[in-house]
C-alpha cells in the first residue's frame, strides 16, 4: 500500500472559561489536529483498501501526539476524545473509515486510562465542509459531563481526490457541565463504559 502522502495539517485548540456561568478556576481545553492526505484510491472502485490502515498507523502516532503536545504536553491530562474524516467527492465513506484503527488507538496508547471505545464520525465533502467531531470521556463512555464535540473543517479541503483525517481530545468536562449520571471521580475503568 502506498505511504499516505501530506498535503497540509492543521490544530485548532480552544480554553473555555465559561459558557455564561460562573469563571472556571481551571478552563477546559479542547482540541482538533487535522491533516489532509491524497486519497489512493479516489476515482475508483478497490475491493481491498483494509491494507491502507496500517500505512496510516504511523501519521496517526504522530499525530496524536501533536495534538496532545498543543494542549500542554502532559496525556495524564486527557480526559476526553473523538475522531473523525472528510472524504473528497471522488472517495467514498469507506476510505474514512479506514482511519477508525489507526486513529483511534493512535489515542488510546498514549492515554493511559482509556477503555472507553473512541467516538467517530465521517463524511463525503468538498473544500470547506465542516465536520462536528464527538468527544467522550477516554475511560468511560457513560461519563455524561465528557459527552462534547467540536467542530473542525479547512477552507480548502478536502479536494475530491483527497481524504481530512481529524482527531480531538479535551482536558475535561464541559465547562458547567451538571446533567448529573456517573462522574469522571467514580469510573471503575473495567469495561470502557462505567
Amino acid at each position: 500500500m502506498p505511504e499516505p502522502k501530506i498535503r497540509k495539517t492543521a490544530i485548532l485548540t480552544e480554553t473555555i472559561w465559561h459558557e455564561g456561568g460562573p469563571v472556571a478556576q481551571t478552563p477546559q481545553r479542547r482540541g482538533a489536529i487535522m491533516a489532509v492526505i491524497a486519497n489512493p484510491f479516489a476515482g475508483r472502485y478497490v475491493e481491498d483498501i483494509a491494507g491502507f490502515m496500517d500505512d496510516l498507523d504511523p501519521l496517526g502516532k504522530q499525530m496524536a501526539q501533536e495534538l496532545i503536545d498543543a494542549l500542554g504536553g502532559d496525556a495524564g491530562v486527557i480526559e476526553g476524545y473523538g475522531k473523525g474524516a472528510i472524504v473528497g467527492a471522488n472517495g467514498e465513506l469507506e476510505h474514512g473509515a479506514l482511519w477508525h484503527v489507526p486513529g483511534g488507538y493512535a489515542m488510546r496508547d498514549k492515554i493511559a486510562e482509556s477503555m472507553a471505545i473512541v467516538p467517530s464520525t465521517k463524511k463525503v465533502g468538498g473544500p470547506g465542509t465542516r465536520l462536528d467531531v464527538p468527544i467522550t470521556h477516554t475511560n468511560a463512555s457513560y461519563v455524561r459531563s465528557h459527552f462534547d464535540a467540536i467542530e473542525v473543517g479547512l477552507s480548502d479541503a478536502p479536494k475530491a481526490d483527497e481524504i481530512v483525517l481529524v482527531l480531538a481530545m479535551t482536558t475535561g468536562p464541559r465547562v458547567h457541565a451538571r446533567v448529573g449520571g456517573l462522574a469522571a471521580k467514580d469510573v471503575k475503568g473495567e469495561d470502557g463504559l462505567r
